[in-house]
């Protein structure tokens, strides 16, 4: 059995091979070729943090993968990341656990590396210039996997928190001094706070910019404003039924049948972008599936025989 920290997951599944493992998630996904059940995500009675569990098999030759751990908001002040977690993933046939391995170390990367997949297929092919609403892990993770499929020329990173500077200076980014100015004349915007309140809001946006949202993934967060989602051309999800009752930006707003599936667009069965000019929203509230494709990229190599 393999047993793997959060250093050695980020050695064996490089931004490269996390983006080619969620592309893979979210097309088998669209076929439905996968087992995804629904997520767990409650919120404590004792205090602001969530547990959650997440189980999903990605094929009939990679077993199940489940997650578990906790959202700790106030982790952040303690010099902590918010998400922890561990991730075990189970023989195909005997069911017995094959690998264990940090789970916040597998979440920042796939989800990540989702996002990445996200703007890849919407944003403009010319996009350049990216705004980063937050300065921690995600934050980190978003920068370095997007600029795997678009050229950056401008990154300008924003968070209530001074961390903004030294995360700015670790990436070779702009620390701004709002959130507005971040988001002004920029192609794509990525949200990764755990924020109950908008941090972004659709006066801001230029024609034809991508909006990325990682952080609502439960109805009490909402990083973008109900204008925001109105605009947009087209809302896109990870999973249609997992954001209906899920994210918080849609919830109310948008109806679950005029939500578009990724896995859909990474198939080529839908085109969300029909202009330059299109403003276009993705809500990523996280799936079981990606956590599959991406322990088992990991395991496989390991064991390369899957």
């Amino acid at each position: 059995m393999l047993f793997l920290s959060a250093a050695e997951v980020e050695s064996l599944l490089d931004p490269d091979a996390a983006i080619a493992s969620q592309r893979r998630a979210f097309a088998a996904l669209a076929r439905g070729a996968v087992d995804l059940p629904h997520k767990i995500m409650h919120p404590s009675g004792f205090d602001d943090s969530v547990v959650f569990c997440y189980a999903a098999r990605m094929s009939g030759d990679t077993g199940a993968v489940a997650k578990v751990g906790s959202i700790n908001p106030g982790n952040p002040a303690r010099g902590l990341a918010s998400i922890h977690a561990l991730v075990i993933a189970f023989d195909p046939v005997t069911g017995q656990p094959v690998a264990a391995m940090d789970g916040g170390a597998v979440t920042t990367l796939r989800t990540a590396a989702g996002s990445a997949v996200a703007v890849d297929l919407l944003a403009v092919p010319a996009a350049a210039t990216l705004a980063v609403i937050g300065s921690g892990v995600q934050a980190k993770a978003h920068v370095r996997a997007i600029s795997r499929v678009r050229e950056l020329a401008d990154v300008r990173i924003w968070s209530p928190s001074d961390r903004r500077v030294a995360t700015a200076a670790e990436l070779d980014a702009r620390a701004v001094d709002s959130a507005e100015e971040a988001v002004a004349g920029a192609d794509i915007v990525v949200t990764c706070t755990l924020s109950r309140e908008p941090v972004v809001r659709g006066a801001w946006l230029s024609p034809g910019a991508t909006v990325v949202s990682v952080g609502s993934f439960e109805p009490s967060r909402r990083e973008v404003d109900e204008d925001l989602v109105r605009r947009a051309a087209a809302v896109v999800v990870d999973d249609p039924e997992t954001a209906a009752g899920h994210a918080g930006p849609i919830i109310g707003v948008v109806a679950k049948a005029d939500l578009v599936a990724l896995g859909d667009v990474v198939t080529g069965l839908r085109s969300p972008r029909t202009s330059p000019d299109d403003v276009i929203f993705y809500n990523s509230t996280g799936i079981g599936v990606q956590d599959a494709a991406a322990a088992w990229a990991i395991i496989d190599t390991q064991t390369p025989a899957h």
